[in-house]
């Protein structure tokens, strides 16, 4: 399609702008719980908006960053197409040194290079490729989300609220999470996340037999939760354990972690039923366990509109020349699950390509920016 062509023309001419304003976002470290970082970055792309005369409309949260919603196109008729993304990432600051990002001929290194700073980015590339394209059809949105990686435990879920709301009655809803380019997200496991604090009685190593160690009934416990690790089906990792005063004392208290995934309604029940059951299970007697849970992400089920979605999409890369995809399911969350949830077609990880997600080692390839935004665009141009 020659008008593909010239669109594609217009994003290969913008490209070095918007590597730099990548480089820009990443070098603003905004860990989740780091309120100033994040909104230092929404803040980068709200006067960007502004400069460009696009509506804004901005979500003020207390602990929590603020999310963005930014539209092009607000007037037009059509369906809105939505793309989105978050801006918080799960380093500590200081963690990739000073300045947190850098760069070669061929990749970008830093925090949230790739998951999720990236995708957000070749968003806005998308629209203001779009804008100086001259497309005017149908609206084109994209939310920023400051919290997806705690399950927007900061705002309470108020930025998945206002997601879901900027999102309804979109023709489609883009998740750019992390893309190899090859394949896209169509279903996603769901997130239970429990804490267990286990109590028990202290008494002095060379008595033991008269403690109740707690550490010991986290330790039964945790041997229970492992037995899960089916990868279609109910997973469960014990991340994180603390406990005990000294290592000539019975511990009298234990706290532990337990991440559960699962990948339907009926898993998701299992899953609650298992971490109660465990819970209530005492194997030293008297010790108790008190059971909370910490967050909570629902499952991406594989549903028909998101498949006929994805159909559509493939549809228009061929016709624009681009390479097809192909579809796939993940054991990770992502806010995708609450826009299917809510009836809106959605496809997730259609972001920018790399690695080392939630590692020192994340990085991202120059050249999947450019794809990226050539690949969103075209679903809205086209869909």
């Amino acid at each position: 399609m020659v008008e593909c062509q010239k669109l594609f023309s217009v994003i290969d001419k913008m490209n070095d702008c918007y590597c730099r304003v990548w480089e820009d976002v990443c070098n603003m470290e905004s860990p989740t719980a780091y309120k100033q970082g994040v909104d230092e970055v929404g803040n980068y792309f709200i006067k960007m908006a502004n400069e460009r005369g696009w509506f804004v409309d901005v979500l003020e949260c207390e602990q929590a960053g603020n999310a963005i919603c930014i539209t092009i196109n607000p007037e037009a008729e059509k369906a809105p197409v939505v793309f989105s993304g978050h801006i918080d990432t799960v380093h500590p600051i200081g963690l990739f040194g000073t300045p947190p990002v850098r760069r070669d001929e061929t990749y970008i290194y830093g925090p949230g290079v790739i998951d999720c700073k990236g995708g957000v980015v070749a968003s806005f590339f998308a629209m203001d490729a779009l804008t100086q394209f001259g497309f005017k059809g149908r609206p084109v949105k994209l939310i920023i989300q400051s919290d997806e990686e705690t399950s927007s435990k900061q705002s309470d879920k108020q930025t998945v609220a206002f997601m879901v709301e900027h999102a309804k009655g979109a023709a489609a809803f883009l998740n750019t999470e992390a893309c190899d380019g090859k394949q896209v997200t169509l279903a996603r496991k769901g997130i239970l996340s429990y804490r267990y604090t286990i109590t028990g009685k202290a008494a002095h190593a060379g008595s033991c037999y008269n403690g109740k160690s707690a550490i010991a009934e986290a330790a039964h416990k945790i041997l229970q939760l492992e037995q899960y690790k089916d990868p279609a089906g109910i997973t469960v990792n014990c991340g994180m354990i603390g406990g005990g005063t000294a290592p000539n004392t019975v511990a009298e208290t234990c706290t532990f972690s337990a991440d559960m995934r699962f990948a339907d309604e009926e898993q998701h029940r299992e899953a609650i039923a298992i971490a109660e059951r465990v819970a209530a299970d005492t194997v030293i007697d008297g010790c108790a366990c008190e059971l909370v849970k910490a967050s909570e992400r629902p499952a991406m089920p594989l549903v028909d509109r998101n498949i006929e979605l994805f159909d559509c999409m493939n549809k228009i890369y061929e016709q624009c020349g681009l390479p097809q995809l192909a579809r796939a399911s993940s054991s990770g969350g992502s806010d995708a699950a609450y826009t299917t949830n809510a009836g809106i077609p959605t496809i997730c990880s259609i972001g920018v390509g790399g690695g080392g997600l939630h590692s020192i080692d994340e990085y991202a390839r120059l050249d999947t920016l450019a794809a990226c935004a050539k690949r969103l665009a075209v679903v809205a141009c086209y869909l």
